[in-house]
């Protein structure tokens, strides 16, 4: 029995990866294609990672049983199904909506949160290079010891997340006529995206250059990882499924950051599949959700599926049964949400896509093909309208009735 390792990079767009069509900024994930499945239509349940994190680990949608901040007992957690069959569970994080005050410890034999750990406001986290050293840390006890029991082991990193505060090495890959302190960088934070101001479009394109500068580091964090695995003689016997919880926004449609909204920028992920032994990298095409990974994972240690899990296993690949794909999130707008909470959900059907706003009773849809951008609201011509606001509509407020 293999391995089943789990990294997830936070705020991870899908269009910043070379192997997607991004351009050079991840070298290494480019590097090791040959040996992966690359889903190109995959799709977090969530805009943010309150939303997104229910469907990567319980394979279950956010507002299921109403907006909580404490994780329901209802929910199955990936980590209580696997170690409740003997195989070894760890868990390595650094986002405080994930945990344990808010009920995500549950069901590992590890589990590393960072809430006792002190950080500050240009890094607020702890970073992927910590997070990997705690990792090797952990794998040179389990090979010493425990050699013989399969594990899971999953590792998120914060790395890309704002406030967008990279070192020099990796702005000057990017752009290296950007020239501004790491002072300069954090008021860029407080006054431009925190602010969600995007009336200047040179910030905003200065903010977009010191992500994807974010986002070439953490590839040479992720190029780290692997080194460690070869070095700890694991990688040859372990899958290793790479994606995000959400995106990010750069003004493309008005806004910073990641709110409740519906759009490719934010739901629309990359989902990458290594697989030791495959000599020959393979694309699929079809529409597949975040909410697939626990079942996946389950069906890679051999196990039996858990009927909690709303998802479906993506192997066999021909066995998968495509269907729409959904999310569903609290309209907020920053962090702090006052007022009245009101969702938003999205429905991708083909290359339709509605999304309904509870605020304002109001819905769009594109056609994908025609409009890749989602610029185009065709929701009062399309003759798909009214089909599309049927598979919506039982999923609002579903928790109430």
């Amino acid at each position: 029995m293999k391995n089943v390792i789990l990294l997830t990079i936070d705020t991870l767009r899908r269009d910043v990866l070379g192997c997607y069509g991004g351009g050079s900024l991840t070298p290494f994930i480019d590097s090791i294609q040959d040996h992966c499945i690359r889903f190109n239509k995959s799709h977090s349940s969530g805009p943010y990672t309150q939303a997104a994190f229910p469907g990567i680990l319980t394979s279950s949608y956010y507002l299921e049983y109403g907006r909580q901040k404490i994780l329901s007992g209802k929910r199955v957690l990936i980590s209580e199904v696997l170690k409740k069959s003997g195989i070894v569970t760890t868990g390595f994080h650094s986002n405080p909506y994930l945990s344990g005050y808010s009920g995500w410890n549950r069901g590992w034999n590890v589990f590393y949160d960072s809430m006792e750990d002190e950080v500050d406001e240009k890094v607020p986290y702890i970073k992927a290079e910590k997070i990997n050293k705690k990792v090797e840390t952990w794998l040179s006890s389990h090979v010493t010891g425990s050699r013989d029991k399969p594990f899971f082991l999953w590792l998120h990193y914060m790395d890309v997340h704002e406030p967008y505060i990279p070192g020099r090495k990796y702005i000057d890959l990017v752009d290296s006529s950007i020239r501004l302190t790491e002072e300069e960088m954090l008021g860029l934070f407080k006054n431009v995206l925190l602010k969600r101001d995007v009336s200047n479009k040179g910030n905003v394109e200065v903010l977009r250059k010191l992500y994807c500068a974010h986002v070439r580091e953490v590839d040479e964090r992720v190029k780290e990882f692997f080194e460690i695995l070869e070095k700890r003689d694991v990688l040859k016997d372990s899958w290793v499924i790479i994606t995000t919880d959400h995106g990010d926004e750069f003004g493309e449609h008005g806004g910073l950051s990641h709110d409740g909204k519906m759009y490719a920028e934010l739901v629309h992920v990359p989902l990458i599949i290594y697989e030791p032994a495959r000599e020959n990298g393979e694309v699929v095409d079809t529409l597949v959700s975040t909410i697939d990974i626990p079942p996946t994972i389950v069906y890679l240690f051999g196990l039996s599926q858990v009927n909690a899990f709303q998802g479906h296993s993506l192997f066999p690949p021909e066995d998968y049964l495509e269907k729409g794909v959904a999310g569903e999130a609290v309209d907020k707008h920053g962090s702090q949400e006052k007022g009245e909470e009101k969702e938003v959900h999205y429905y991708r059907e083909g290359d339709l896509k509605i999304i309904y706003h509870e605020r304002g009773d109001s819905w769009e849809l594109y056609d994908l093909k025609a409009d890749p951008k989602e610029l185009h609201n065709i929701i009062e011509t399309s003759p798909y309208a009214e089909r599309m606001k049927q598979v919506v509509r039982p999923r609002i407020r579903r928790y109430q009735g």
